[in-house]
């Protein structure tokens, strides 16, 4: 792959192995201990402040270079998912049931990399912060560290993070403006009817019905209330209810998903579901508990970022391996709270296609260990466009 900094080839397959041995050894949100220590033994080894403390396993790596008074952040995440690795690799996950299924080996490699390179070869002007977050796979590990106070403690003028993507050219870089994320809200159901013989449904309130048309309503919400030039998904994931053919349970329980790239769509979604949960369960004789959690916001890129990174991008790649205005994801990502706190910018760099297409939270993915220089590379970069002397 070209564009590789000549700084980077030496240590390339150093990286490769040390991604690899990550990979090997998963570990799940808030427990990323081992995986912790290996991130603060070689920043501390190649000459960053390290902080540690934050969000229980969070590493923080602070590096000075001249008089500069600008602070960059760059972002990688660091834990895995409870997935049984189907690879077959060499370096498979040794742990059973865990298995770094999303590439947050290779994110926290790439920024590794491009640590070393940056502390050994590189002039900037300025402060460099790097953040290896904890628990970005549904645990909000970026809410947590904002809510114990990282931004404070470590402050940042602008914040960055990058993401693979199977599916895209290897090592291309994706960037967009604006919403570029979905947020990702949760819907706990209870639905309260009366059991009893499956033979005499008519002395019952039948909660399991109750829910198959709360299910089938709820498509509606999409399709009848939602602009259809507005993205929205609702999704049961779910449902919960006795454990014999013959006998009609007491309640159910349902679990959904909800997706939107707008405030105004979400807060249209929450307040139509939760009535037409009530609405359905009243009409059959049933009643509802409902408890709806917030839990991951829109991701927002800032423009001014956006168009900064990406020229970045451009500079250094030429226009046939930047993807300028590329659409939004549905998944969610909790880098947005970040955003939320700082000006910034979330991009994606191409996994591969055909066999390195797989996509991530499969128990068939593996990162694409050809990337990691790619990625890195760009971290170089950004860093000294970002940090530039400035008279």
């Amino acid at each position: 792959m070209p564009h590789i900094d000549p700084h980077l080839q030496p240590i390339e397959t150093q990286m490769r192995q040390l991604r690899q041995r990550i990979h090997a050894h998963p570990e799940l949100g808030y427990e990323e201990y081992v995986t912790s220590d290996l991130v603060a033994e070689r920043l501390l080894q190649w000459g960053y402040e390290v902080h540690r403390g934050i969000a229980e396993t969070a590493v923080i790596g602070t590096l000075k270079k001249g008089t500069g008074t600008r602070v960059l952040g760059l972002r990688a995440d660091m834990d895995a998912l409870p997935i049984l690795e189907k690879t077959g690799l060499p370096y498979a996950s040794q742990v059973p049931g865990k298995m770094h299924a999303c590439g947050h080996d290779g994110h926290t490699t790439m920024l590794l990399a491009a640590a070393k390179v940056l502390a050994q070869d590189t002039p900037f002007d300025g402060t460099l912060r790097l953040i290896f977050q904890p628990a970005e796979e549904g645990l909000a590990g970026a809410r947590r560290m904002i809510q114990e106070g990282v931004l404070e403690q470590f402050p940042c003028d602008a914040l960055f993070a990058m993401h693979n993507m199977p599916g895209y050219p290897a090592g291309t870089l994706g960037f967009r403006p604006g919403a570029f994320m979905a947020s990702a809200d949760q819907v706990k159901v209870t639905v309260h009817g009366h059991g009893g013989h499956g033979a005499m449904p008519h002395q019952c309130v039948d909660p399991v019905v109750v829910c198959a048309s709360i299910i089938m309503a709820l498509q509606t919400i999409v399709s009848r209330n939602v602009s259809p030039q507005d993205m929205s998904v609702i999704t049961v994931g779910a449902i919960t209810a006795g454990k014999a053919s013959n006998v009609i349970p007491d309640s159910a329980d349902m679990l959904i998903s909800v997706r939107a790239l707008n405030d105004t769509v979400r807060e249209r979604l929450e307040a139509q579901i939760k009535h037409l949960i009530h609405a359905q369960a009243d009409a059959f004789g049933a009643s509802a508990e409902v408890h709806y959690s917030a839990d991951y916001p829109v991701l927002v890129n800032d423009p001014a970022m956006t168009e900064f990174a990406t020229q970045v991008a451009l500079d250094w790649l030429g226009a046939d391996q930047v993807l300028t205005d590329i659409a939004p994801f549905n998944g969610s990502e909790d880098f947005a709270w970040f955003l939320r706190e700082r000006p910034g910018c979330y991009l994606i760099i191409g996994n591969g296609e055909g066999e390195k297409s797989c996509m991530i939270h499969d128990p068939r993915y593996d990162f694409n260990d050809d990337i990691l220089m790619r990625g890195a590379g760009y971290w170089i970069k950004l860093t000294q466009a970002y940090l530039a002397s400035r008279t």
